[in-house]
């Protein structure tokens, strides 16, 4: 699969290889984001060294850094053994004083195996590394890990790095750069199963996103059938009750006590498990978007951030007896009796990043700082700007359905804005209305009179 965007990051890192000084860069993320990739594309052309950790003994892993560090130097008198320490192969690169790239893959690993190794980074770095040429990369795919040991403030490295960069999955505008040639319906699907993982996403190209989740997904003995047990083990150390947790969230359980009720944990250990998941950006708080302090709120729900994790708890954890039978089929007919719901749910989702693009691309007048949801005991809003600054806001609703949206739902939504308390300080109001079908004729007509922002799927196609 090519190389696709990640200009942001690019620019980045190359900026800062532009600089005169030695560079201590923090690349962390979650697994199959692509964060190797982007190293190795940002390295390219570029003298470097590329080092995977693994899970093996710390003087093993000594021992194969010596390996790599020998062939690229074309040093045969280095140790068939390895070098004795850390510092001492960071001080023999630094002597070779050469503008060059290292990359250190996997650092948690490496962390794992010999917990010295932050502080012997630290070390290494302050005498040596610092002053040399060296443009150091630290890679790692255990947000919690990399955090402990590079980010927090307590952290060794800590004050010592010159950039750090968290690589997101794509958002789901970029999916047209994968798959040109799909239509939004087919890309909403595929972003609605895998969300925005590159690693997962190359396994649709050019297939139907059904035969995909057949062979790849649901088929036992394939990757991505295990895939979700695997990254949880990685991260946690005992998963099972979190399994428990994410069961409820995929089956539409998003208020605190809903959890609770489902999972039978208590507030305390059901909130900390909750806590944990929100730290790995696999599950998300949400709260309303008026809400004038957030981290107090008590209107709070929660779901999962991750649309495959998603997915895997809903139809491939839920459904195991069937899958280990091998009837795929089973499954897929539930699938598809809940693919109208699901399409429906991620529509909304998106729906805010593409009002923000298309506002920002197209330079229209209004502007807003902050977008999401809103709802109280007497109604919810789809999509719900803010401007701040200029007291403006924005009110959108979001429609998954085979019928054109028409004047009905216009008026329900001018009604619902009445509903909402920090419009009553605010100086104009927007609306937009958002259709997979299209709009009515009347629709279009008021849309034109009064302004209203229209989207079919992701294009505007009025108030321009």
């Amino acid at each position: 699969m090519k190389f696709v965007n990640r200009k942001v990051e690019l620019d980045f890192l190359n900026k800062k290889w532009g600089e005169k000084q030695s560079q201590l860069i923090i690349i962390y993320g979650k697994r199959r984001v692509g964060k190797t990739e982007l190293s190795i594309r940002f390295a390219k052309n570029k003298p470097h060294i590329y080092f995977l950790c693994e899970r093996i003994a710390a003087h093993k892993q000594l021992k194969k850094f010596t390996e790599v560090i020998a062939e690229y130097f074309d040093d045969e008198f280095l140790p068939e053994e390895g070098f004795r320490d850390w510092e001492t192969a960071f001080k023999y690169i630094s002597k070779k004083n050469k503008k060059m790239i290292l990359i250190i893959d996997e650092f948690p690993y490496l962390a794992e195996s010999d917990k010295s190794v932050p502080s012997t980074f630290q070390k290494a770095w302050d005498l040596y590394l610092k002053k040399s040429k060296v443009y150091l990369l630290l890679l790692g795919s255990s947000i919690s890990m990399m955090e402990k040991t590079t980010l927090y403030y307590k952290a060794p490295l800590y004050g010592r790095r010159t950039g750090q960069f968290l690589v997101k999955p794509f958002k789901f505008r970029e999916l047209k750069n994968f798959f040109p040639e799909k239509s939004f319906e087919e890309r909403l699907a595929i972003y609605s199963v895998v969300g925005g993982t590159p690693l997962y996403l190359s396994k649709f190209c050019g297939k139907n996103y059904i035969e995909v989740i057949k062979k790849e997904i649901l088929q036992k003995g394939q990757p991505l059938y295990e895939e979700v047990e695997f990254l949880l083990r990685e991260e946690l150390k005992e998963p099972r009750n979190y399994f428990v947790i994410l069961e409820a969230l995929s089956l539409g359980k998003t208020r605190l006590s809903e959890i609770i009720n489902e999972t039978g944990f208590d507030k305390g250990i059901s909130s900390r498990y909750i806590s944990i998941l929100n730290s790995l950006q696999i599950t998300t708080k949400e709260i309303p978007v008026t809400e004038k302090i957030p981290e107090k709120s008590r209107k709070g729900i929660y779901f999962i951030d991750d649309n495959f994790f998603n997915f895997w708890f809903r139809f491939v954890f839920k459904n195991r007896t069937f899958l280990e039978e091998n009837r795929i089929n089973e499954v897929v007919k539930k699938i598809n009796e809940a693919i109208t719901e699901l399409l429906a749910r991620n529509y909304e989702r998106v729906a805010c990043d593409i009002l923000r693009d298309t506002f920002f691309s197209k330079k229209l007048t209004a502007e807003f700082e902050v977008y999401g949801r809103w709802w109280d005991k007497k109604g919810e809003i789809d999509i719900v700007a803010l401007n701040y600054e200029n007291r403006e806001i924005l009110f959108g609703e979001v429609k998954w359905t085979n019928k054109k949206v028409g004047i009905d739902i216009y008026e329900d939504l001018k009604r619902k804005s009445e509903m909402v308390e920090w419009w009553k300080g605010a100086t104009k109001k927007y609306f937009a209305l958002f259709s997979k079908s299209g709009f009515t004729d009347d629709m279009l007509k008021t849309a034109e009179k009064e302004k209203v922002y229209l989207f079919h799927k992701d294009n505007l196609i009025s108030a321009k």
